[in-house]
């Protein structure tokens, strides 16, 4: 599993247009299963577990979600085991996904959504630990303490790939972007896109993750770049990232680093950025979800094709 990604300068009419000069990092490149920001995450999750013998990992996600998927093939390729608490009915053990995940050796924990809201916890991660005894508890999209490390070698690559200005994620439980403040060291602007709905209290979350930092002053996050809130989106949003796609042969999903590309080319309208101004964009991976995506109906699947190392099933 390696844990470095190239660099892929793209071009765009909008980025000649004003001047701009835009990078992405490919960490969708990482691993064809395990990519992005989520194996960022779990990667000193999983030291952390083996260097305790832990018998395995407990965490927690949706019924489509990139972290629970993730996590379930680190668990199969490094021999420990894995139990998702997953929000909502059992049914979602035959979505794309979870199936993946059970393949792969994962226990499914299906939980209302009331309880769901329960994760943080003490009272019911108590409980929990109970029930699993000898299982390390990682929170919800993998983002606690232990993930800051694994994300900032994210800017320790940048500053041996390129010189930029500003790096842009998406943002959907505040660990990439806690994680890349921590290894940026204010030597750039950090841009966040919230990726869901009212997600001011993110601002917080980052702070929770990494108190004590001082670097409030080169981070902000966007919040009005949610399309509706969280896996929302319109057809029309599909078809100006789709056009982006073809345009720069980058692949993406609509639900995170989509978010971040619509964001961008309005942010660019809108002359956020000086001419002359190099920007790099994290691509954050999770393009096993647009398998979730097309059996909800919610795009056609011929015309977002899985990358070939997600055709498991």
């Amino acid at each position: 599993m390696t844990s470095h990604s190239p660099i892929q300068r793209i071009a765009h009419p909008l980025f000649e247009q004003y001047q701009l000069t835009v990078d992405i990092k490919r960490d969708d490149l990482l691993h064809p299963v395990i990519s992005g920001n989520k194996w960022r995450k779990l990667k000193y999750n999983i030291k952390h577990l083996q260097q305790h013998n832990y018998q395995g990992i407990v965490s927690f996600g949706g019924g489509y979600s990139n972290h629970i998927h993730a996590l379930a093939y680190a668990g199969h390729y490094y021999g420990f085991a894995t139990v998702g608490v997953i929000r909502g009915e059992a049914h979602y053990a035959n979505n794309y996904s979870l199936q993946c995940a059970q393949k792969w050796g994962m226990e499914l924990k299906f939980i209302d959504r009331k309880s769901y809201r329960q994760k943080t916890e003490a009272s019911f991660l108590e409980q929990l630990q109970q029930q699993y005894r000898n299982y390390f508890i990682v929170p919800e999209g993998g983002s606690n303490q232990l993930a800051l490390p694994g994300v900032a070698e994210v800017c320790q690559e940048l500053n041996q790939q390129t010189n930029y200005d500003t790096l842009i994620t998406p943002v959907g439980s505040a660990g990439t972007l806690a994680g890349l403040i921590t290894g940026d060291n204010n030597q750039h602007q950090l841009l966040g896109i919230a990726v869901l709905k009212q997600g001011e209290y993110l601002v917080d979350d980052v702070k929770q993750l990494i108190p004590n930092t001082g670097t409030d002053n080169n981070w902000q996050i966007l919040t009005q770049y949610h399309c509706g809130g969280y896996a929302k989106f319109s057809q029309q949003d599909l078809a100006e990232l789709k056009a982006f796609s073809h345009i720069t042969g980058v692949p993406f999903e609509p639900i995170y680093s989509g978010k971040m590309i619509l964001a961008l080319l309005d942010l660019i309208k809108n002359n956020t950025f000086a001419p002359g101004h190099h920007i790099v964009l994290l691509h954050t991976g999770g393009l096993q979800g647009l398998a979730g995506l097309a059996e909800q109906n919610k795009l056609k699947a011929d015309e977002w094709p899985l990358p070939p190392g997600l055709q498991v099933l």
